[in-house]
């Protein structure tokens, strides 16, 4: 597809939205992205397996794969579609799971480790959750939030299935956890538009994709985010993560939560130490007026995503 007919596949609104806050440059590299065919990716789930037996599990059923610059546990699978795992006993086993690259990438900014206390707000249905077990170990202590019943049920499940076994699911709100409740570090990855996502070639994303979706978005990402920072103990930090492109959604939320919470807390937006290997790697980050947050723009390889790492100091 071309520039043009990508456009014209999107919401109308979409683009000048984009318009308004990025460049030409970049709101033609967010639009094309939207018409790219986005390859399988996944990790290795180091809680049941390793890197060298998903490669040479990989190898064995003819499957070509690509590492990962900046995560060793991470493969894209370039001409392979999810559906040729399926049958991979790795795959049944829950040893490997499919996951986008930039949603591997707040688990990696928590940097999770045995005796810290992480909640993970909204959490179903588990891939991040999974991860920052396999990365913080078994001592490690996860709290997993998810309102809705049958999300819940399915993060109970992909937790079983990948032998995450230090984590606890509370069927909650986020929003209304009680103030007594401090975590160590807590990870928000935020209920959104989707905007990162979207799929030209999608016939239900129109209808789907609205204005009223994104402010339903923003009114629930700030009663979250607030909550986030309150239950962050002093000294650790909070991860607010979205799969959108969206100012408001992504570096003006976080602005304006820190603004309305300028009397409860100290807090700082910390660099992200995975930067200048994204950037090495060649991975398609957008301006970000935030400084230390990060933004990626949708390729064949990347969502579009933003991730922000907030310290709290008092």
């Amino acid at each position: 597809m071309t520039y043009d007919q990508i456009a014209a596949a999107l919401p109308a609104f979409f683009v000048p939205l984009l318009q308004e806050s990025y460049g030409d440059a970049d709101v033609r590299r967010i639009v094309e992205g939207c018409g790219a065919t986005r390859a399988t990716t996944l990790r290795a789930n180091a809680l049941l397996s390793s890197r060298e037996q998903i490669a040479a599990a990989l190898d064995a059923a003819g499957i070509a794969w690509e590492p990962v610059p900046w995560y060793d546990q991470a493969f894209v699978l370039p001409d392979a579609s999810p559906k040729d795992l399926w049958e991979l006993e790795e795959y049944k086993a829950g040893k490997m799971y499919v996951q986008s690259l930039s949603s591997m990438l707040p688990p990696l900014v928590m940097e999770p480790a045995a005796g810290l206390d992480i909640l993970d707000m909204c959490a179903a249905p588990g891939g991040k959750t999974c991860q920052m077990a396999a990365l913080g170990g078994p001592q490690a202590h996860i709290t997993a939030c998810e309102m809705h019943s049958p999300r819940a049920e399915k993060l109970e499940y992909n937790l079983a299935k990948q032998g995450a076994r230090n984590v606890m699911v509370m069927r909650t709100d986020a929003r209304r956890l009680d103030d007594f409740f401090s975590f160590d570090r807590v990870l928000l990855d935020a209920p959104c538009s989707g905007s990162g996502t979207l799929r030209a070639s999608d016939p239900k994303m129109p209808k789907r994709f609205t204005p009223a979706l994104i402010q339903k978005s923003i009114k629930s990402q700030r009663a979250l985010l607030t909550k986030a920072l309150q239950v962050t103990k002093p000294g650790g930090f909070c991860v607010y993560s979205t799969c959108s492109v969206l100012p408001g959604e992504n570096h003006l939320m976080v602005q304006d939560c820190l603004q309305a919470l300028r009397k409860k807390g100290s807090y700082k937006v910390e660099p992200i130490a995975l930067e200048d290997a994204l950037r090495n790697a060649g991975a398609p980050l957008l301006p970000c007026p935030l400084e230390g947050a990060l933004c990626l723009s949708p390729t064949d390889r990347f969502e579009g995503f933003f991730v922000a790492k907030i310290a709290r100091l008092a």
